[in-house]
């Protein structure tokens, strides 16, 4: 590739990132979670090969944490995906975090996720949407809508921006993966939200859940912050 269009690619893809983007006055954070096609452009960018793919392959947890061969970003289950919409994962935190860099951004704090799942912050807010308002749920007053365990549309995760948008016009701040983001406590990593693999209540705010930071598996992905934030919308 020559360097031209390596440089190219790389502002390409870091602005495309940034106009995804929802802004929070000093900040900003991705409405949807990274899918495999952002992650791809990173890759083709940078050349990276992840922790999952040489080491044979992400994990799932089946009667305990179980390898599966060829599972990695870019076949989630082993197989080619049906869309590359859907959320990159079988991602270590180290991983995770270079990817944010590399799209000009960073991963968000816990304080920060939390404020922006949760509290409605869009001046005016559309209709239903309350400024100032805390919800029980990123969801809102429930966690209708969200990719979970329950009755949905989604046998296992579901492309960007196909759940119910949520607080603050994000997408899957509750369930469908897990986040990481940057709060660190010894060797593990926080991860945000719930999954699929889980029921409504590890959506909740008050749900605390440490990885070790160089784990990996199906259910654990990413989305960015940046303090060049995008205009309102």
């Amino acid at each position: 590739m020559r360097p031209g269009w390596l440089l190219w690619l790389c502002l390409w893809s870091a602005a495309a990132s940034a106009q995804e983007r929802v802004s929070f006055g000093t900040w900003a954070l991705d409405r949807t979670e990274v899918t495999i096609a952002q992650f791809a452009r990173y890759v083709a960018a940078t050349g990276v090969v992840t922790q999952a793919e040489r080491e044979g392959g992400g994990f799932e947890y089946a009667a305990g944490w179980q390898r599966r061969a060829g599972w990695n970003w870019r076949r989630p289950e082993g197989v080619p995906p049906s869309t590359d919409q859907l959320p990159a994962v079988h991602l270590t935190h180290a991983e995770a975090a270079a990817y944010c860099r590399w799209a000009g951004g960073r991963l968000p704090t816990a304080a920060e996720w939390l404020r922006a799942a949760y509290t409605e912050q869009r001046r005016p807010a559309p209709a239903p949407w309350v400024h100032g308002r805390t919800y029980a749920w990123p969801t809102g007053d429930s966690p209708a809508g969200a990719n979970t365990s329950g009755p949905d549309p989604w046998p296992r995760a579901a492309p960007a921006g196909q759940t119910r948008t949520g607080v603050n016009g994000l997408y899957d701040m509750g369930a469908n993966v897990w986040e990481w983001v940057a709060d660190a406590q010894g060797e593990e990593r926080r991860t945000m939200g719930g999954s699929w693999w889980y029921g409504a209540e590890q959506m909740r705010a008050g749900v605390e859940a440490w990885k070790p930071a160089g784990f990996y598996a199906v259910y654990i992905g990413l989305r960015c912050a940046s303090d060049t934030p995008s205009p309102p919308g």
